[in-house]
């Protein structure tokens, strides 16, 4: 018998001052047995980052075909592709051929190695960005995960905090590839 997701619940206030984006959203996060809290509380970072009306969750770790999260436009493509971990090079190569742009959010303490093997085999893809969040910050995120969450996050210059009312992280980022 396959083992079922468990389901999260978020209310996440987004005050993004970079982008002039102001909303809460309610949203529903399907955990995956071999998921971490740590990843799934990745793939709410990255949600906040890039949140408006059309990002949604996807199968993710469900269904290899697709990204953990990503926005399609009214005809079906996929504007934006979201990877969360240390995809291997074909995921990355089919995402940035699939879409107008992808990002890859790592989080590993081993992140820099990831990156250093895999740089030179995705450098043709344009249309990639690479950010490495803080290893210390997203392993503090994993104790704020709960199956009922109230978390508002922050963002102004660059710069990322998300509280749950009692702790605030700030998760700081450094970019692989792409925007800087």
């Amino acid at each position: 018998m396959a083992l079922k997701a468990t389901i999260y619940k978020a209310d996440l206030q987004i005050a993004d001052m970079d982008r002039n984006f102001y909303e809460t959203q309610s949203l529903t996060l399907a955990r995956h047995p071999s998921e971490t809290d740590e990843r799934m509380m990745v793939r709410l970072i990255a949600f906040a980052i890039h949140a408006n009306e059309a990002l949604t969750f996807t199968k993710g770790l469900f269904d290899v075909e697709e990204p953990d999260l990503w926005q399609k436009d009214l005809t079906g493509a996929i504007q934006l592709w979201i990877e969360v971990g240390q995809p291997d090079e074909k995921v990355i190569l089919k995402a940035s051929g699939r879409s107008e742009h992808v990002y890859v959010y790592s989080y590993a303490a081993t992140s820099h190695i990831w990156w250093k093997a895999l740089a030179n085999k995705v450098e043709r893809c344009k249309n990639l960005t690479v950010i490495n969040l803080d290893a210390d910050a997203t392993e503090q995120l994993s104790k704020m995960a709960q199956r009922s969450m109230q978390l508002q996050c922050t963002i102004q210059d660059g710069q990322i905090w998300l509280t749950d009312g009692t702790t605030t992280v700030e998760v700081g980022r450094e970019t692989f590839k792409g925007e800087r």
